[in-house]
């Protein structure tokens, strides 16, 4: 049914390469380091007019690391890449706030800016897994509290970086030999309690202002960071509760963004999906099972303790309740993933084999036909749990989401028909970032 309601559905799609399970045909050898497989994602997203493409990132391995993570591209090089075959996606890549410098990625992603011509985001993670910090040069990772202070400063010295030019700075007039307005530039000249950071950047804003920022922390620290500084959080419909829990979680962030002087719809909340759409909902039940074969135990064990900071579960027997965890088991890693699942194991009294499987097989609750998975989202999204989805899955499945689903979407008005800008901030509805430096000289733009 066609809709008067000018809110629209945002989609975004995972660009990993591959998708899917190694041993799925359906899959190319190699994918997850093949910029070719993610290129394609990328393709598959622009022509079904998505918000964004997105590349999760950790740098850090081990031999209890599982398959999606052994081998995979830095985001900022794919998106570069990524960017120079299309022309609306926005590009999204994960970079650490606990284990790089904040010049570096304000250079960095300014630079995929102006590349992409306002095209650039990421998502800031102030991660949870132990090695991190010794791939960094130090001895352990930080505890969850601290790593949350050095990212509300970092992110404070990112912003202050891309306010280091006004927006018509570079004048470039020739006839009068003018090549910049040096009152238009600020430095930042920032001390505080974990960075020193001189400034200015040296390169111009794009046309969206800033990237777009992005985070994904669920605990108390992530919640109230996100609502201070973040335009979109990825959240999970499992991990938050399904949709009463899903709806509890957007209420609360968009009440703590009020809380710090923003607007409800200043940030966007997008969980992921893998949804599998059918012909009849018996094909959609096949192509799913089908899927769910590839993921052996052992892999799903391993999933599982990677939330845990690679706790070892394999100690335990697969087929009997889990034990009581104790309070200190998953407490510095993926927090609030690391509590969810010790309470649903705790209340459903699961086996390690079934938490395991949950924890590591896309849940099927976007199983079905297009209208019926169009009504699930639509369900969702008017709830209001959600303000878009990130679709995850094969090249396969993503094309049959974007073929099959997206055109029922347009038909109830609840998707767009085209992209309404040429920047990623703007096609998202977000307000332009005034330079907080420019005062009444600011430059009055949209995004």
């Amino acid at each position: 049914m066609a809709r008067n309601d000018t809110r629209k559905i945002r989609l975004g799609i995972g660009l990993q390469g591959g998708g899917g399970h190694w041993r799925d045909p359906d899959v190319a050898d190699g994918a997850a380091a093949d910029i070719r497989s993610y290129i394609e994602y990328a393709r598959i997203g622009e022509a079904g007019k998505f918000d964004f493409g997105f590349i999760a990132d950790s740098s850090f391995i081990s031999h209890d690391s599982t398959w999606p993570f052994l081998t995979r591209l830095e985001p900022v090089t794919a998106l570069s890449a990524i960017s120079s075959v299309t022309t609306h996606l926005g590009l999204i890549g994960t970079m650490t706030t606990s284990f790089s410098e904040p010049f570096t990625t304000a250079r960095q992603l300014a630079s995929l800016d102006k590349v992409s011509g306002g095209r650039a985001g990421w998502n800031a993670v102030t991660s949870a897994l132990e090695g991190l910090g010794r791939n960094h040069g130090h001895d352990k990772l930080h505890d969850h509290a601290l790593r949350y202070r050095i990212a509300n400063e970092y992110l404070e010295v990112t912003a202050g970086l891309w306010d280091s030019w006004e927006d018509d700075a570079f004048v470039r007039d020739r006839a009068n030999n003018v090549y910049v307005d040096f009152d238009k530039m600020h430095t930042l000249n920032h001390k505080g309690e974990f960075f020193a950071v001189q400034g200015p950047l040296n390169i111009e804003r794009s046309p969206q202002g800033r990237p777009v920022q992005f985070q994904a922390g669920a605990s108390e620290a992530g919640r109230d960071l996100a609502a201070r500084h973040a335009d979109g959080i990825y959240s999970n419909f499992s991990n938050t509760g399904g949709l009463e829990g899903a709806a509890e979680f957007y209420k609360d962030i968009k009440r703590r963004a009020v809380a710090h002087g923003r607007e409800p719809g200043d940030i966007l909340i997008f969980p992921s999906f893998a949804p599998i759409v059918g012909d009849t909902p018996e094909q959609a039940r096949e192509i799913y099972e089908r899927g769910k074969q590839f993921i052996d135990i052992e892999h799903a064990v391993k999933y599982l303790g990677r939330y845990f900071n690679f706790f070892d579960f394999s100690q335990f027997p697969l087929d009997e309740p889990l034990p009581k965890l104790g309070e200190e088991v998953g407490k510095n890693g993926f927090t609030a993933y690391a509590e969810h699942y010790k309470k649903i194991a705790r209340e459903q009294k699961l086996t390690l084999r079934q938490l395991a499987l949950i924890a590591s097989s896309p849940a099927d609750t976007f199983v079905g036909t297009a209208e019926y998975i169009a009504d699930k989202m639509q369900e969702a999204f008017e709830f209001p749990a959600l303000d878009g989805f990130v679709l995850h899955g094969t090249h396969k499945t993503a094309r049959a989401f974007v073929e099959k689903v997206v055109p029922v979407l347009q038909k109830r008005g609840l998707f767009r028909n085209e992209y309404e800008s040429t920047t990623f901030r703007g096609n998202l509805g977000l307000r332009y970032p005034v330079n907080r430096y420019a005062g009444a000289r600011a430059v009055g733009k949209v995004a």
